[in-house]
């Protein structure tokens, strides 16, 4: 099954029949069990009402048994031999004998009655009474055990009709010491009656019921994954048209739907973002290639047909902004695809002292600041690291109008490079802005001057990618101020 809705209610419906069925059957089994114990209660009772007849010396020929239809009953002695037997009982089961016809046994009731056999006496004579008084001797008394009974299972035939009883076996002691045993019966046809009217109800009323299972649990999933289904219809339209600023339908619902509907408008602004960035990478890139690629076949052309005009210095001018411009994009293109940076330990003072070294014919040479003895030790790539104070050293050098600053601090934890210059600064609102790719605040400038605005772009997609940050404020000399913070590598020792 491929269909949520349709695992769903079948499983439901699975569940509930199992808990239905073992439900029924526990059912069964206590009322089986009820009327059964119901059953042998009765039967005990009828077994004691003869035991005690029995107890009282009643002889077994005269004793008063119950209905044999009602409570059948037999009457064993000590032998196994049947003494007496309810009337009108046809075949037995399930007793001590399945026999219906008593059998001879001597079962004597009484111990004696004290007469004087030889008949010299007179027993109605009054001078002999204190004699007759002396001899006679009173008859012992029987009991009946009070142990509990032994119950059975079995049937029984009166008048041609057999049902099934449950028996109970009771045992009574004679006054003359004779140890008897009454079965009686109790028809489980009202057990039977019951569990079978329980059973048809289950069989009919269980298959209703997992049919009302299913068909709720097939409805309830279906409105609860109607959302769903909008989201997928939706999704596929996007896929199809390839446009993606349309979004999902969001219920109303605070449930996990909500959240998925929630969450797939936020990927797909995101992806929105992201394309239209790509998009527009593309289309800066493709522009800012243009340019230098122009004048150099210009120039090249223009050799070709007459060599004494040829600029040698422009285009390799040309040259070597294109090659910069082509490093910068592939730099870009690894940064977004998640390129690692190395883990090389580096002293950021003597690294800053080392890259502001080699920086010769600067217009505005470059000032540095670093403490001579505290560790100020960072871990990343060395040639990424460089790509960043090179690129806030020739912004701080294209807008500064005297002077330009660098030092190196640990602050809470990290290590701070900040680049300062006095020029015209940048405007609070254009300050996240300036980190866009391609992006110049002073459109007047021309790109050899202004260059292609990718370097603080980079610069920031580095510090990014070692953990760090960079932002650009105002320095004390009104000019810009770019602050690079890395976190600081463990001191080992420490």
């Amino acid at each position: 099954m491929r269909s949520v809705r349709a695992r769903t209610a079948l499983g439901a419906t699975v569940v509930v029949a199992v808990a239905l069925i073992g439900a029924g059957l526990a059912v069964l089994l206590v009322l089986r069990a009820n009327l059964t114990d119901q059953a042998g209660l009765q039967a005990e009772v009828a077994a004691r009402e003869v035991a005690g007849q029995l107890a009282l010396d009643v002889p077994v020929h005269q004793l008063d048994l119950p209905d044999a239809e009602e409570h059948p009953v037999q009457v064993t002695d000590e032998d196994g031999r049947l003494v007496a037997v309810s009337e009108d009982l046809v075949a037995i089961t399930g007793t001590g004998t399945d026999r219906v016809e008593p059998q001879a046994s001597a079962v004597p009731t009484s111990t004696g009655t004290g007469t004087d056999d030889d008949g010299g006496g007179d027993r109605h004579g009054g001078e002999d009474r204190g004699d007759d008084d002396a001899n006679v001797s009173i008859p012992a008394r029987g009991e009946v055990s009070a142990d509990d009974p032994d119950f059975t299972n079995g049937t029984a035939t009166v008048d041609g009709g057999t049902a099934d009883y449950r028996f109970a076996s009771v045992s009574a002691t004679t006054g003359a010491g004779v140890t008897l045993t009454v079965h009686a019966g109790a028809p489980l046809a009202t057990e039977q009656k019951a569990v079978g009217s329980v059973r048809r109800a289950m069989l009919i009323g269980l298959p209703v019921m997992l049919l009302i299972v299913a068909a709720v649990t097939w409805l309830m999933t279906r409105r609860a994954l109607r959302p769903v289904e909008g989201i997928r219809a939706e999704m596929s339209a996007i896929t199809a048209s390839e446009d993606l600023s349309r979004r999902v339908p969001e219920p109303g619902s605070r449930d996990e739907i909500a959240r998925l509907a929630r969450t797939t408008n936020e990927t797909l602004t995101a992806l929105e973002a992201s394309v239209d960035r790509q998009r527009r990478f593309v289309a800066d890139a493709s522009h800012e290639l243009r340019s230098p690629i122009a004048s150099l076949r210009t120039q090249l052309e223009v050799g070709v047909a007459h060599p004494e005009l040829l600029d040698v210095p422009g285009a390799v001018t040309d040259t070597v902004r294109l090659q910069a411009l082509a490093a910068d994009l592939l730099l870009l293109a690894r940064l977004d695809a998640g390129e690692r940076p190395g883990s090389t330990r580096l002293d950021m003072g003597a690294f800053v002292h080392e890259e502001v070294s080699q920086r010769i014919g600067d217009r505005i040479p470059v000032t540095a600041s670093v403490p001579p003895s505290e560790p100020l030790e960072v871990t990343g790539s060395r040639s990424q690291l460089a790509r960043i104070i090179g690129n806030l050293l020739d912004n701080a050098e294209r807008h500064a109008e005297s002077s330009v600053a660098v030092s190196v601090r640990t602050e809470r934890g990290g290590v701070v490079v900040a680049v300062s210059d006095d020029g015209p600064g940048v405007p609070e609102p254009e300050r996240e802005r300036i980190f866009e790719r391609f992006v110049r605040l002073d459109d007047a400038r021309s790109r050899d001057e202004g260059g292609a605005g990718l370097g603080l772009a980079i610069a920031r997609d580095v510090a990014r990618r070692h953990q760090g940050t960079l932002t650009v404020t105002r320095s004390p000399e009104g000019g810009a101020r770019f602050e690079l913070r890395l976190p600081a590598r463990p001191d080992p020792g420490r």
